[in-house]
C-alpha cells in the first residue's frame, strides 16, 4: 500500500484557511486598509475551488487501486461509499444552511454523485466531461436570469426555500452551483488519477498551472483596463465576463480556480515531500485531516462567537478585524489538530461520517 501523501492534506489545510478568511470577511465585514482588502481578496473563490478540487484528488486515491485492478466488487463498495458520504455531506450542509447561507457541503453532495457515475470512465472522458460543463454554463446564461432569487445588497435568496428556487440555487446561480462547480471535482479527480508520486510529472504540474494562473489573471486584467477605456461603468461590467470572480462562475474564473488548485496542491505536494519531518508541515498535514470538522467549526463556533458577543454589529467591523480573526481561529484549530491528532486518528466529524457512511 502506498504512503499517504502529506502535501495533499497540507494543501486542504491551506484551503480551509483561505475559506475562513473570505468568509469571515464577508460576516464581518470588509472595509479598512486598501493593501488589506486586496491581499484578502485573493482568496475569493480560489480557496473554495481548491476545497472542491481536494475534494476530487480524495475520491480518484480512494478509488484507484480498485479501478485499476478492475475488481468490481470493490468498485461497488466505493460506489456505496461515495453515495453514503454524498448523502451525509447534502444533509450536514443544510441543516444549518438558515444561518449559513453560503454552505458549500451541500453542493458538495451533488458533484460527489456526479462524479461517482464517471468513476471508471477514461480520464479523457472526465476531463472532456469538466470543460464541456465549464463552457456549456455561459449557454445557460443566455436562457436563464441568473439574478433571479438574489438580492445581491445582502446576499439573501428570497426563494430558497420552495422547490422552484431550491433547485435553481443548487444547480443554477447559488454559491457554489453544481453547473460548473462540478467540473472542479472532475478536474480534482483527474488529477488524482496520475501518478502523484513522481516528482517529474508534480514539477510539470506545477509550472504549467502557475502559468497559466498568471496568464489568465494578466490577460483578465488588460481586457478589462483597455476596452473599458477608463469608464467605472463599464469595467463594472466588464468585469462580470472577463474577470476571475467567482459570481458567475464564469469560463475565465472556472479555468483560473483549476489552475491555482493543481499549482497549489501541486506545490505542497512537493514541499510536503521535502519537509516531511518539519514540524510546520506536520501541523498543518494534520489540520487538512481535520477539513471537514474545520469547516463547520468556523460556522458554528467562529462565526457563533462574535455573533453572541454583538449580534447587532455583523458586517460593521473592518477588513483588519475580519483577517486577524481569521488568523487568530485558523492558528487555534491548527493547535486543536496537533493535541487532537496525538490521541485520535480522525476528527471529530470526519469520524461521524466514517461511522455513517463507511
Amino acid at each position: 500500500m502506498k504512503q499517504r501523501i502529506i502535501g495533499i492534506d497540507v494543501a486542504r489545510a491551506l484551503a480551509v484557511i483561505g475559506m475562513i478568511i473570505v468568509n469571515f470577511k464577508v460576516v464581518f465585514g470588509e472595509n479598512g486598509l486598501p493593501w488589506v482588502e486586496y491581499v484578502a481578496s485573493i482568496f475569493d473563490g480560489k480557496a473554495a475551488a481548491t476545497f472542491v478540487v481536494l475534494a476530487g484528488v480524495g475520491l480518484a486515491l480512494m478509488t484507484n487501486s480498485a479501478i485499476n485492478h478492475r475488481d468490481k466488487a470493490k468498485i461497488k463498495v466505493a460506489r456505496i461509499r461515495i453515495a453514503k458520504r454524498a448523502l451525509f455531506l447534502f444533509i450536514l450542509g443544510i441543516s444549518y444552511i438558515a444561518i449559513w447561507s453560503a454552505d458549500i457541503l451541500h453542493f458538495y453532495g451533488i458533484y460527489m454523485a456526479i462524479t461517482m457515475v464517471l468513476l471508471t470512465r477514461k480520464e479523457n472522458t472526465i476531463l472532456i466531461a469538466g470543460i464541456a460543463i465549464i463552457l456549456v454554463y455561459p449557454i445557460i446564461l443566455t436562457f436563464l436570469n441568473y439574478e433571479t432569487g438574489w438580492h445581491f445588497d445582502t446576499l439573501d435568496y428570497q426563494d430558497f426555500w420552495t422547490f422552484k428556487g431550491f433547485i435553481r440555487n443548487l444547480f443554477f446561480n447559488g454559491f457554489h452551483p453544481v453547473f460548473p462547480w462540478t467540473a472542479f471535482m472532475l478536474f480534482g479527480y483527474w488529477f488524482g488519477k496520475q501518478d502523484l508520486y513522481n516528482d517529474k510529472f508534480v514539477k510539470k504540474i506545477f509550472w504549467m498551472s502557475t502559468i497559466i494562473f498568471i496568464s489568465i489573471q494578466v490577460v483578465s486584467y488588460l481586457s478589462i483596463s483597455i476596452l473599458s477605456e477608463g469608464n467605472q461603468e463599464a469595467v463594472l461590467e466588464l468585469t462580470e465576463i472577463l474577470g476571475t470572480k467567482p459570481m458567475p462562475p464564469l469560463p475565465i474564473y472556472m479555468f483560473n480556480g483549476i489552475a491555482i488548485a493543481f499549482a497549489l496542491i501541486s506545490g505542497c505536494i512537493l514541499i510536503g515531500r521535502k519537509f516531511e519531518n518539519s514540524f510546520i508541515i506536520d501541523a498543518l498535514n494534520k489540520t487538512g485531516q481535520l477539513a471537514l470538522t474545520f469547516y463547520v467549526a468556523h460556522v458554528i463556533i467562529g462565526m457563533g462567537i462574535i455573533d453572541l458577543i454583538n449580534p447587532y454589529r455583523t458586517e460593521s467591523y473592518s477588513i483588519e478585524f475580519s483577517v486577524i480573526y481569521a488568523l487568530v481561529f485558523s492558528l487555534l484549530c491548527i493547535v486543536f489538530a496537533v493535541i487532537w491528532r496525538k490521541y485520535k486518528k480522525y476528527g471529530p466529524l470526519e469520524w461521524v461520517m466514517r461511522k455513517i457512511a463507511s
